[in-house]
């Protein structure tokens, strides 16, 4: 093996079907939210795109809060250097 061997995301514009194909899909699924009876356990949750929204917003959460966190636990980057 010579490492010659390409994939198929190592194709230009594969990255970017992808993506694309991941939009349709959750488009999808939202759209799919109005076509089936709810038996939610709270009254929020019959909210058209509730779970999509709740996603986005816990994710973004998750995303903010490990930034701050990575302030409090980064070292420097000589931390393990000897004197």
């Amino acid at each position: 093996m010579n490492g010659d061997k390409k994939y198929w995301l190592d194709r230009p514009g594969s990255a970017d079907k992808l993506f694309w194909a991941l939009c349709t899909v959750c488009a999808l699924l939202l759209v799919a939210d109005a076509f089936y009876e709810k038996h939610p356990h709270f009254a929020v949750e019959y909210w058209f795109g509730f779970y999509a929204l709740f996603g986005l917003v816990v994710s973004l959460g998750l995303v903010l809060s490990a930034t701050a966190l990575r302030s409090l636990v980064t070292r420097k980057e000589d931390y393990y250097d000897d004197d």
